[in-house]
């Protein structure tokens, strides 16, 4: 059994902490909260040991009658691997904590590339990911379009990207941001910082990449326009194509998928906890190939896409599992469509 704990309980930390318990070779530890909100107490009424960050910490929980079983320190002198769930640069300040304890670790896609050896996305890199002591799993977007990318540049060639990826202002339970009523283009950047992480993972591909942010908390929507090396490529050679990917399912605007909001419906209808949504959704109808460019929009989850991703690099970083193997797994473990 991989011994494993969780650093932060939010948005991410939940859904991974969750994650980890479905896995027949993965033991959780704790999870590690800074504050006594209600998720601290909803992570003791699942059954996880719950730690605070420290001392300080230790006492505010007690102030609030919630009950630890130590400190992130206690943590982590028991466990294999730690995934480091905190919010985005907080991982930065906890590595040094890590490497005096000699644990293992994976960060998310807010931290700076250069917080570990590399940057994973388990269908594109899992093997270099085998035995490293530190991965950082990319960030929802990256995690999409790297998904989409690496195949279609493995089956066909990719001469170059533009994509704009159209965010989410905020995620559901954050009301310290609010949701503005207009459009964003902050910051003012191009490219955006996707295309530049999508080259941590995929070093070759040429790729440039803006953004806005609109009023919505569900899903990021993209726009993809894709210059193909093979310019006899064919609509349906790329639908078979993306049929036959793990982790990519095929949507029609037929069969009533006309937004954002009929896919998190979608995911609420499978009985998904959360309404999360582990694929990357693609529009069957949005492929067309006009003068050896292909044009496609996606959907993608914020708040799921990366929970397989943690596991898999779980695996990958404890050395003893192929990719197909681990991602076998964790698709049948999350009920992952494909």
């Amino acid at each position: 059994m991989i011994k494993v704990g969780v650093v932060g309980y939010g948005v991410i930390g939940r859904r991974v902490a969750d994650a980890i318990s479905a896995q027949p070779d993965m033991d959780l530890i704790g999870v590690v909260k800074k504050k006594p909100d209600y998720k601290a107490r909803l992570a003791i009424a699942k059954g996880f040991s719950l730690f605070s960050v420290d001392n300080e910490g230790t006492k505010t929980f007690a102030e609030s009658k919630i009950q630890v079983s130590g400190e992130l320190k206690d943590l982590l002198d028991k466990i294999d691997i730690v995934v480091d769930a905190s919010p985005s640069n907080v991982g930065a300040t906890n590595r040094k904590v890590y490497e005096n304890y000699g644990v293992r670790v994976i960060y998310q896609g807010g931290e700076s590339p250069e917080i570990a050896e590399n940057s994973f996305v388990a269908q594109c890199n899992y093997e270099k990911a085998k035995g490293k002591k530190s991965i950082r799993v990319v960030s929802c977007n990256t995690t999409g379009l790297c998904r989409i990318l690496s195949s279609l540049d493995l089956n066909f060639g990719i001469e170059r990207v533009r994509a704009m990826i159209i965010r989410r202002a905020t995620d559901p339970d954050d009301t310290g941001k609010g949701i503005i009523d207009a459009v964003s283009v902050d910051p003012i950047k191009i490219p955006s910082h996707h295309g530049p992480d999508v080259n941590t993972v995929l070093p070759n591909l040429r790729i440039i990449t803006t953004a806005v942010k609109i009023p919505t908390t569900h899903l990021h929507l993209h726009t993809l326009i894709i210059s193909l090396k093979n310019n006899k490529t064919t609509e349906e050679q790329i639908i078979d194509s993306l049929s036959d990917m793990t982790r990519i399912i095929l949507i029609s605007g037929k069969d009533g998928f006309k937004s954002t909001g009929q896919l998190f419906d979608y995911a609420r209808e499978l009985g998904r906890c959360r309404s999360d949504l582990f694929e990357l959704a693609v529009w069957k109808d949005s492929i067309r190939i006009i003068d050896s460019e292909l044009y496609v929009y996606m959907g993608v989850a914020q708040e799921a896409i990366t929970v397989p991703e943690n596991i898999d690099a779980i695996r990958a970083i404890s050395g003893g599992y192929t990719r197909e193997e681990s991602i076998g797994m964790t698709n049948k473990t999350l009920n992952i469509l494909h």
